[in-house]
């Protein structure tokens, strides 16, 4: 356990436990993701309760793991791993999806992909350099959830296709914006050596 601080300045706890609460939560996000799926294909593309529902836990595990490490004082290394993994493998799986019958397009897709490979890759350039992980910054949580939006007003509201292509163009300008910093923060932690958690 040890007491990091961020590169904005915050102090936080980190632990280097593996069986926690909140990353049990992160797990079962990336396990949910199949049954929707499945579920969507056996249901002739509708909606129903049991595919709103998980996708509703999906949402709210998202906040929750994060709001359970706090409250329980388990910021964990795996967990700051676990906890964006499992938003991508979510969001990957789930977009892939919706590539494939038609609802959200290709270049939207790969752009999400390619910045989520750059910033992975940067990540793991930084655990090989110094030794742990970075966590998520707040510019990636709101592009993420801006793309959140935009995939569920794609998946529930399938006739609303101005705000479709308002939500995608939003998305697609926020995870440029966050790719920018997240890549000053690399160039901080790689350059000038700067502490972080």
């Amino acid at each position: 356990m040890r007491e990091n601080a961020n590169i904005d300045g915050k102090k936080v706890l980190v632990r280097d436990d593996i069986f926690t609460w909140s990353n049990l939560i992160s797990l079962t996000r990336i396990l949910v993701v199949f049954p929707i799926i499945w579920m969507h294909i056996q249901n002739d593309q509708q909606v129903d309760i049991w595919i709103t529902l998980l996708i509703i836990y999906g949402a709210i595990s998202d906040y929750l793991d994060g709001l359970v490490a706090r409250w329980r004082n388990e910021i964990s290394e795996l967990g700051k791993i676990l906890d964006p993994v499992a938003d991508k493998v979510m969001a990957f799986f789930l977009f892939l999806y919706t590539v494939a019958i038609g609802w959200i397009p290709l270049w939207y897709f790969a752009l999400g992909v390619a910045r989520d490979l750059m910033i992975m890759a940067g990540s793991g350039h930084i655990k090989k350099k110094r030794g742990k992980v970075a966590m998520s910054i707040m510019s990636g949580k709101v592009s993420v959830n801006i793309m959140g939006l935009y995939w569920i007003s794609v998946f529930f509201f399938r006739e609303a296709e101005t705000t479709h292509t308002f939500l995608m163009m939003v998305s697609a300008i926020m995870m440029v914006v966050s790719f920018i910093e997240y890549k000053r923060r690399y160039y901080k932690i790689i350059r000038e050596g700067a502490d972080f958690n």
